[in-house]
């Protein structure tokens, strides 16, 4: 059964932790509406080799958040995908370890029905191996559906919304 796949990552540095950067990266939408012609069964892109994609949105303080949109291949989107007794299981991976604030545990994986969806989210944060760099952030969020969907499925509220951001410091 087909699925749909859209990653949204918002990414910024400590200029944006409070006041009127914060305001702005806060009020960045963290679902968008599937580009023309990616709606319903048309949503999923399949070549003889099988290639899937899924529609990227990044957003960054240095751009204002203003959203840039691409197609990229699954493959390369951390997000495991499988599908099994007539569900699919959505398990976003982690990498790399060291850019996670600290978490007790991981929840487990998701199990979709036909016509559902979920909405993951992930933070992470980052430093220069040296130190001599500000502290940079950003926040993954994965809208993933099952079944066929409209153009505007990851405007509304998901089946399932799994908060697996820690603190940030």
């Amino acid at each position: 059964m087909e699925h749909t796949v859209q990653w949204v990552r918002t990414s910024w540095t400590k200029r944006s932790r409070g006041g009127e950067g914060a305001a702005r990266r806060n009020a960045a939408p963290v679902g968008f509406v599937l580009p023309s012609g990616r709606a319903s069964s048309a949503h999923v892109v399949r070549t003889a080799l099988e290639v899937r994609t899924a529609h990227v949105v990044r957003m960054a303080e240095r751009e204002g958040f203003a959203p840039r949109e691409t197609q990229e291949e699954l493959r390369g989107i951390a997000v495991g995908l499988r599908e099994a007794d007539g569900r699919l299981r959505v398990l976003p991976r982690v990498d790399p370890l060291f850019g996670l604030p600290p978490r007790l545990r991981r929840p487990p994986a998701v199990r979709l029905r036909p016509g559902e969806w979920v909405r993951w989210q992930l933070n992470h944060r980052f430093s220069s191996a040296t130190g001599t760099q500000d502290w940079s952030y950003w926040l993954d969020t994965y809208n993933i559906a099952y079944g066929p969907v409209d153009a505007e499925v990851f405007l509304s509220e998901p089946t399932v919304f799994v908060d697996e951001c820690g603190p940030l410091r």
